[in-house]
């Protein structure tokens, strides 16, 4: 007979035995890894002697830049190459050199507001195509997140629910994002179907260039709003509740406190936000491509499209051209890092 509240022995306490046979697993597990640190040790002990703290930091850091020249400086010094190259082979020692050829090609111009005057018309298309779609995206965008944030930070119901729906799209493939969209807009189309149902007449929206040049945008803020909402929410949680509650007493209205509170303590993460936008939109490609392939006509083709089809998909590929491009582009993308930067620093010194 046992006692009340004792159990009896044996019974639903089975750790006792467990804990052993654990034990004996986890030191067997572990014997190889303290094995290997054990002959490491002395070697390690005798580099840094030799190397001091200096060599141990660059004995550190030396798989990282390996890594990293590997996959960035390498095919940067490539892409160089292929820019100063003519010819449309493919394999770089198979291709002639022109210098600056490439570049002057795609600066030719009369008159750089007009691309028909230009000696490579498309790339400037593409250029002020994406021009007006970073113009118009990238307001919209900050906009939408900067709602999105505004609303997810305040009391609500299902709070956590509605932060994920936000944030969903971002998870998805920008290549789903296109196809999902498409599905929806093309002439067979789930819009168009809907339209047809309440007896209206079907609408060729992906062959509209107002059309589609809306949609482009529309859809790209869509995929990546949830994103910059929340790096702005996150800003939003770090600003102090006692500053709002201050406001609330002095009778500040609300406007006046998202000028005068929220956004003079929310500029940090608002500027990441701009500048990031910026730098994704300059990249547009995946869900735009797979949208509209450009159309209709080359209204919705953009910088990275033109990059791609010049370099690889068109019938008269030229990658030195292609080449050459990407650079130009990338140096927009420096420019604005840069701009990020400076602006960062002169709004600390402020």
């Amino acid at each position: 007979m046992t006692m009340q509240g004792e159990a009896p022995a044996g019974a639903g306490n089975p750790a006792p035995q467990q804990a052993p046979a654990r034990r004996s697993i986890g030191a067997v597990l572990a014997a190889p890894v303290g094995l290997l640190a054990h002959l490491l040790d002395g070697p390690m002990r005798f580099w840094q002697r030799l190397a001091g703290r200096g060599g141990m930091i660059a004995f550190f850091l030396l798989p990282n830049m390996a890594v990293f020249a590997l996959f960035v400086i390498v095919p940067l010094g490539i892409n160089v190459a292929y820019s100063l190259s003519g010819g449309t082979q493919l394999f770089l020692p198979s291709r002639s050199f022109v210098g600056p050829e490439n570049f002057a090609r795609l600066l030719t111009c009369d008159n750089h507001l007009a691309p028909a005057t230009c000696r490579d018309d498309l790339f400037w298309i593409a250029v002020w195509n994406t021009v007006r779609f970073v113009a118009l995206q990238v307001v919209v965008l900050v906009a939408v997140a900067m709602t999105t944030a505004l609303i997810l930070n305040r009391s609500i119901r299902a709070r956590g629910f509605w932060r994920a729906v936000f944030f969903f799209p971002v998870l998805l493939s920008p290549v789903v994002v296109g196809l999902i969209w498409k599905w929806i807009f093309q002439r067979q189309g789930l819009l168009n179907w809907l339209m047809v149902e309440m007896g209206l007449d079907p609408v060729n929206w992906l062959t509209d260039r107002t059309w589609a040049y809306v949609f482009s945008v529309g859809i790209s803020v869509w995929a990546h709003a949830g994103f910059y909402a929340l790096i702005l929410l996150a800003g939003l949680q770090a600003i102090p509740r006692h500053i709002y509650e201050a406001a609330e007493m002095d009778r500040t209205s609300p406007a006046r406190a998202f000028r005068r509170i929220t956004l003079p303590l929310l500029w940090p993460n608002l500027l990441v936000v701009i500048v990031l936008a910026l730098i994704r939109a300059v990249q547009v490609f995946d869900e735009v491509y797979v949208l509209t392939g450009g159309g209709p006509g080359t209204s919705t083709m953009y910088l990275t499209q033109y990059i791609y089809e010049t370099g690889f998909a068109s019938t008269l590929r030229n990658p030195g051209v292609a080449a050459a491009a990407s650079l130009m582009m990338g140096g927009v993308l420096v420019v604005l890092t840069l701009a990020q930067i400076a602006l960062t620093r002169w709004r600390d010194r402020q």
